[in-house]
């Protein structure tokens, strides 16, 4: 697996990076054993929470050359990145602020004695992330573990190995003592190795149904925890009494998103027939008027592709459902010339005996869906082998809520795309993987919670 730089926006080659060695892995592995085991991770908490804090004031004081950098590694639009570098430091504050209140004892009413919950570290975790938010999808697992004392080693994906090394570059500058965080430019063949090393207690990961499914089997086989989110298909439900102009702007927004390569994106819209030909006809043309150009340039709605085989293989899918029965309504195709760019591009007509209907599109790409009544969308939308996210338009509140309670889905947005905050839980059900990162829920996923009770007796 080789560990490269090459910029999405002209295909160009800019750096390697060596894989790391056994004997790297081993210096890991033991460092973050010996830190777990040291005072550190059952010391008092505070700590750990000033690291989280001069993290966040390392990410402040770098934001504009991090947002560069994600720009140049895998093609985001710079204000994306932009986004991207000030939620990392959002998170890392919320858990510097947040963490001791969430980790603190728990007490329990019960008859038998003064019972209460206690939180604990459980060891070294090993987690495995992708390049579309390479930052993010970092902070999300350091900053809980980190706070709650469990040493992290990380497998970053193999297109974003500037942005893995200067995340752990900031790590180190923050504070943080040797063992607490280490980037392994490894193979998925050593991430089996090390999830089965006893020094391991955990694997979380964010990816694809393959990697996910082959990292629980190696977890499970040797009783370790894992949680994964392995992507979505959310809908994107437009009701008869939706403000159009909004679920407009927010549907080709959501859409064209990272370049449409975010697991909780619009991807199927579901259009209540009394408004989907109109919104189909705006859909269509603010589609197609779309700016593609470079994504350092301000003006660019629509940046390029991360890679050529993203580009590729999102080519493939297209054609494959139109060989199914789809039509192609808009786009379709890789744009021509330098970089990894692809056209905004709808599919109508997708029928349930066409593989599209049940298969995740990750480019701009969107799938276009007409239902009679409520009952039409629930059973549309839970027809899915995905339940990450999902987005309703309506301006009767009531009713988009009672439809949000019955999709099996991770989270409901209700008139406003999905979307993420330090604050609120992240994941899914189904095929989009199990547990939860951020908020309150994502740090107890890797802790002890254990009990203590007291004897009335005693």
């Amino acid at each position: 697996m080789a560990y490269q730089t090459r910029n999405p926006t002209t295909g160009h080659l800019l750096r390697t990076y060596p894989n790391h060695t056994e004997a790297d892995i081993e210096a890991a592995l033991d460092a973050a054993h010996t830190l777990y085991k040291s005072p550190w991770s059952r010391a008092p908490i505070q700590p750990r929470l000033r690291v989280l804090e001069r993290l966040a004031e390392v990410i402040d004081a770098r934001k504009d050359e991090l947002a560069r950098i994600v720009v140049e590694e895998m093609g985001k639009l710079i204000s994306d990145a932009r986004d991207e570098v000030w939620i990392i430091a959002e998170i890392a504050r919320f858990y510097a602020r947040k963490s001791e209140e969430f980790l603190a004892p728990v007490k329990i009413d019960s008859a038998l004695g003064d019972a209460w919950i206690e939180h604990h570290p459980l060891g070294v975790m090993m987690v495995v992330e992708p390049w579309n938010f390479p930052y993010y999808q970092l902070m999300r697992v350091f900053a809980p573990n980190f706070a709650a004392g469990n040493p992290v080693i990380s497998k970053h994906a193999s297109i974003v190995p500037h942005c893995a090394s200067i995340f752990a570059e900031m790590v180190e500058e923050a504070g943080a003592p040797k063992g607490a965080w280490a980037n392994l430019f490894i193979t998925s063949g050593q991430v089996s190795d090390i999830i089965a090393d006893d020094r391991i207690v955990g694997a979380a990961m964010t990816g694809s149904e393959g990697a996910g499914t082959a990292i629980a089997i190696q977890a499970a086989k040797h009783l370790k925890k894992s949680t994964l989110e392995m992507g979505g298909n959310d809908v994107f439900v437009v009701l008869d009494d939706a403000d159009l102009d909004h679920a407009l702007e927010a549907g080709v927004f959501s859409r064209l998103h990272i370049s449409g390569q975010e697991c909780i994106c619009a991807k199927r819209f579901v259009l209540h027939e009394a408004i989907a030909k109109t919104f189909l006809d705006r859909f269509t043309k603010a589609m197609a008027t779309v700016t593609i150009e470079d994504p350092m340039d301000e003006a660019t709605e629509l940046g390029p592709l991360s890679s050529s085989e993203a580009a590729e293989g999102l080519a493939k899918q297209v054609q494959n459902a139109v060989e199914h029965g789809a039509t192609l309504h808009l786009g379709g195709r890789q744009i021509a010339g330098e970089g990894f760019f692809f056209e905004p591009t709808i599919l109508t007509n997708v029928t349930r005996d066409n593989p599209a209907y049940f298969e995740e599109f990750f480019g701009p790409v969107a799938q276009i869906y007409v239902v009679k009544n409520d009952d039409e969308i629930i059973d549309l939308a839970n027809d899915s082998r995905f339940g990450l996210a999902g987005a309703i338009f309506s301006k009767n509140i009531e009713r988009a809520k009672a439809l949000a309670s019955r999709i099996e889905t991770g989270a409901v947005w209700i008139n406003t795309f999905a979307s993420t905050a330090p604050e609120l839980p992240f994941g899914g059900v189904k095929r989009s993987g199990y547990g939860r990162e951020l908020s309150h829920l994502g740090i107890k996923e890797f802790v002890n919670q254990k009990l203590v009770l007291v004897s009335k007796t005693a």
